[in-house]
């Protein structure tokens, strides 16, 4: 007897403009499953997922949901075919509260009240029911982003959705708040929902998966039972080449310290302390990697050492004071003192996304001799210089021309890198600096770092992600709610107690 279908896409497609983002697409989801999508950024997961959600109209191709051809011109339509979504970035009001939240837009009538002690009644169950106990009377910014998360799924189960698409759904969580959302999605499965998961973090499709799909170019490249496949294979399957997983490096020979903070604070516009006395080093020639959950310090970290935001305390590079309060205390002036940054949100801090390829490359670098004097610039030199860094870093396509929003986010994540590192800075900056990349440029991305800590760099490397920061680290530095818990070194540690320390729950003891 063949196993019932909660969803089959028959030959999918959909171009915008001369870029065909889906090519006859076919795919089966079995009902009670969890179903994995991966493949590199651009191969069309978001807009076959897009199509099924509403958001997008295929240009040919049928979706049957249970079995029976049905239209999905909107999301209003999805929700009423019975499928939910939780996006990455999560679509919540941060001032109302949950219960708000969750009836917001399925009301049952003019009247809210009735909607809202219904609400009560169904949370309450479905809180027994899938491990997901949230209070209804918590307005959402009070929360973390593992119980919003939870809400933006019971959004979807009170809503009836049968259906389940998360998109990078374990990108903000601790590893014990990943762990306890793998429960929800195993309870949720045997409860007869069928989850289809996009990520691009193989361990967790082996982990979580029953089926995992591959996609390539727009393309579905192979479907496969994820007991019968490895994430070699995988890797191998989305990039089209033998990738490899781990980070091939040398011990580190640190030498001279390069970077020193001594009780660095940070207060934010509304009198909130984000960093708490910060005091570590950094010598040339290693990589100290700092983990933690977003929110906790990190980005304010980068912004102060990059001269993005002020302080107090004492940072010192190459034994020389920096200013954090005066005129002098500006990005540009830490360029000026070897200080190159590649900041956590390429798109916001690193680019214009308007601007054209060789224009980007330029930013913060303009005043270089080499590209014109006063206030002429010779732009034909910039383009030159461009074109050279893309062949290095392998930008695709390696077109100066381009807009810098036209790249995909791995490409855009490398011009960003090029112009930072090819500026031999004596200390790097670098911020998650593989968030949103492809497999294939993570690869070389890694390759990039470890090659400036071979030739004598320092860098400080913030990352989310801890498969990450134990490949890469040298030393790893763990921060909780501004502070430093204590330092670990990646060969006398583990993902189990570096999230103990990313949530407040272990000791503050410094490794030698």
């Amino acid at each position: 007897m063949t196993e019932p279908l909660a969803i089959e896409l028959r030959g999918i497609s959909k171009a915008f403009g001369p870029v065909q983002a889906n090519r006859d697409i076919s795919i089966q989801v079995k009902r009670g499953s969890i179903h994995g999508i991966i493949g590199e950024n651009g191969a069309g997961k978001s807009t076959l997922m897009s199509i099924l959600y509403g958001f997008y109209r295929a240009d040919s191709g049928e979706i049957l949901i249970g079995g029976k051809p049905t239209e999905i011109p909107d999301s209003q339509a999805a929700i009423d075919a019975g499928i939910g979504m939780v996006f990455q970035h999560f679509k919540l009001v941060e001032n109302f509260t949950v219960l708000e939240n969750v009836v917001l837009g399925a009301e049952d009538g003019a009247l809210l009240r009735p909607s809202l002690a219904k609400a009560r009644r169904l949370l309450r169950q479905l809180a027994d029911d899938y491990e997901m106990d949230v209070d209804p009377d918590a307005v959402i910014e009070d929360l973390g982003v593992g119980q919003q998360q939870r809400v933006e799924i019971l959004k979807a189960l009170y809503r009836e959705a049968d259906i389940l698409i998360l998109d990078e759904p374990t990108g903000v969580l601790t590893p014990a708040e990943a762990d306890h959302l793998f429960r929800i999605l195993n309870g949720l499965r045997d409860e007869g929902k069928t989850i289809i998961l996009i990520t691009h973090k193989l361990r967790e499709i082996m982990e979580i998966t029953d089926t995992v799909s591959v996609m390539r170019r727009g393309e579905m490249t192979a479907t496969v039972r994820t007991a019968d496949t490895s994430p070699e294979e995988l890797a191998e399957l989305m990039v089209g080449r033998k990738v490899l997983l781990r980070v091939d490096k040398k011990p580190a020979t640190p030498g001279d310290v390069v970077l020193e903070v001594e009780n660095l604070r940070v207060v934010d516009d509304r009198r909130v302390e984000r960093l708490r006395g910060i005091d570590l080093t950094i010598r040339a020639g290693e990589i100290l990697g700092v983990a933690g959950v977003s929110g906790n310090g990190q980005s304010e970290l980068l912004e102060v050492l990059g001269g993005y935001a002020k302080g107090t305390g004492t940072i010192r590079v190459n034994g020389q004071p920096i200013d954090l309060t005066g005129r002098t205390s500006d990005a540009r002036s830490r360029r000026a003192r070897g200080i190159a940054h590649v900041p956590e949100d390429r798109q916001r801090e690193g680019l214009i996304m308007d601007y054209r390829a060789w224009e980007n490359v330029g930013f913060g670098y303009h005043d270089d001799p080499k590209f014109g004097a006063g206030f002429l610039m010779d732009n034909a030199a910039l383009r030159r210089d461009c074109e050279g860094k893309m062949e290095r870093f392998d930008v695709r396509p390696p077109d100066p021309n381009l807009a810098a929003k036209n790249f995909s986010g791995g490409n855009q994540q490398k011009i960003v890198l090029a112009r930072e590192i090819e500026r031999n800075p004596d200390l790097l900056l670098i911020g998650q600096p593989t968030r949103g990349v492809d497999i294939g440029a993570i690869e070389f991305i890694h390759q990039q770092i470890v090659a400036l800590r071979d030739q004598g760099k320092a860098i400080l490397l913030v990352s989310v992600e801890l498969d990450e920061i134990l490949a890469l680290s040298d030393r790893i530095a763990v921060m909780f709610d501004g502070r430093i818990m204590g330092e670990r070194l990646p060969s006398e540690t583990d993902q189990g107690e570096l999230g103990l320390m990313m949530a407040g729950m272990a000791g503050s003891g410094v490794a030698a």
